[in-house]
């Protein structure tokens, strides 16, 4: 039997993770992730969903970043009411991640309305937390390994991803056909996750390529780490971190962990300053099952930085001129506590502004990285004199060849394969690199673009 697949996001771009599976008169969306970065995209979210979320039967999710699960409450709200299937981490981390962007959109659209950069009278918040909450009542948690139905004759089951806490790869068997989707693909060797699982076989795969066109590079991020920390901390400066809340800024406190324990970074305080993150911190305690950390180095590693919860705790950082480490999200610098923290040390040139991983087009993040002079924040522009530096080895995504090492599983060539979560250079050169390293033809699909496998 035919079985149609759209693809509803993610294509072009990195973000806004969904795609649409159509057989026997069932629907399953894998995904339902925000679009994230330039305007043109960012509008999509505001955009009607492309088929009526009351006739999704389904939800299947990979992981919890808000590119793959950020659009759910506003599909709750405009009238999806199956089951959300994911694992039990991700249902856990959702919860912390949901409930913070329904947080940040109502206070993002107060904000624009009390100052008065908007167009919009009012301005409204994409959804808000009583849409997050009843979209986290419809979440579902399974175990990897275990297949379940998400749907009357729809199978599925998780393998483990290792990009984030609960990341998975997911099969779904439908219309006798076998789809796979690769979620985020992890690294291989991580210190801190477990190595990504590929399937076996797949009728049609659909595979991401983030870094599709690079490698991640040879040198150690320990040793690059140290050396921003110690020449910042000479200059009399403070190191600032725009770290995703979940998994990038756990991965940093487990290496700044190591580096203060073998004396190979001053003693400098370090503050964990997003809610997010350390709300995450027990969730990581609470599924040793699915990292490589034990007890005791959970712990230690969430004893490396002092918490600060409370608004007030955060502003305080502003105020001291002594040199630290202040690790605060979004990662791509779009929104949250850090956006404080930019505007109060862009301009000097003793801080350093340090990213830890890939930066969408249309950030702030890609915008410093790429080398802007000044950048807009809150409605008024700021001066860039900090130095900016980025550590790709950082990121929770797999590189060009840790890619094609996870493809390298497959027993056969999938029937189809399409390649998408990557900007447009990126998913073109990975589509061609695995025609030229397997001989397997592959696709970048369109926005919008519907096939039948």
């Amino acid at each position: 039997m035919a079985v149609d697949l759209s693809f509803f996001g993610a294509s072009g771009t990195v973000t806004g993770s969904r795609y649409l599976l159509e057989a026997e008169g069932r629907r399953i969306l894998v995904d339902c992730g925000l679009f994230q970065g330039y305007k043109t995209l960012r509008l999509r979210n505001w955009k009607p969903f492309p088929v009526d979320p009351a006739s999704i039967d389904a939800v299947v999710l990979t992981h919890a970043h808000l590119d793959h699960s950020g659009y759910l409450p506003r599909l709750v709200r405009n009238g999806f009411g199956g089951r959300i299937h994911c694992t039990a981490a991700t249902r856990d981390l959702c919860e912390i991640l949901l409930l913070d962007s329904a947080y940040l959109n109502e206070k993002d659209a107060e904000r624009a309305n009390r100052y008065g950069y908007t167009k919009h009278k009012p301005a409204l918040p994409l959804y808000g937390r009583d849409d997050a909450k009843a979209s986290l009542a419809q979440f579902v948690p399974w175990d990897f390994e275990t297949r379940f139905e998400a749907a009357r004759g729809v199978g599925a089951r998780f393998r483990q991803a290792g990009h984030i806490l609960g990341a998975a790869s997911v099969e779904v068997t439908l219309g006798g056909r076998v789809v796979v989707f690769s979620g985020d693909i992890g690294r291989f060797d991580s210190p801190t996750m477990p190595d990504p699982r590929p399937f076996e076989k797949a009728d049609a795969l659909v595979v991401e390529s983030t870094y599709g066109d690079r490698s991640h590079g040879g040198r150690d991020v320990e040793d690059d780490l140290a050396e921003a920390i110690t020449e910042t901390t000479n200059r009399g400066g403070t190191v600032l971190v725009p770290s995703f809340a979940v998994g990038r800024a756990h991965s940093l406190l487990f290496h700044l962990l190591r580096l203060k324990r073998s004396g190979r970074i001053p003693d400098l305080p370090v503050f964990l300053d997003s809610p997010m993150a350390i709300n995450a911190a027990d969730i990581y305690c609470a599924h040793l099952q699915d990292h490589k950390l034990s007890p005791a180095e959970c712990r230690a590693l969430c004893a490396v930085a002092t918490y600060t919860r409370s608004p007030d705790e955060s502003r305080a950082l502003n105020t001291d001129p002594m040199p630290k480490i202040i690790i605060s999200a979004s990662g791509m610098a779009t929104g949250g506590r850090v956006l404080h923290h930019l505007k109060r040390y862009l301009s000097d040139p003793r801080n350093t502004i340090l990213f830890a991983g890939f930066q969408a087009g249309g950030t702030r993040g890609a915008a410093l990285v790429g080398g802007s002079d000044r950048v807009k924040i809150h409605g008024a522009y700021h001066e860039v004199r900090a130095e900016v530096r980025n550590l790709r080895q950082l990121s929770a995504h797999a590189d060009r060849d840790e890619l094609l090492r996870w493809l390298g599983g497959f027993r056969s060539a999938p029937g189809r394969i399409f390649v998408t979560h990557g900007e447009p250079a990126s998913s073109d050169a990975f589509r061609r690199t695995i025609e030229e390293e397997y001989g397997w033809p592959a696709e970048t699909p369109d926005h919008l673009e519907r096939v039948t496998l």
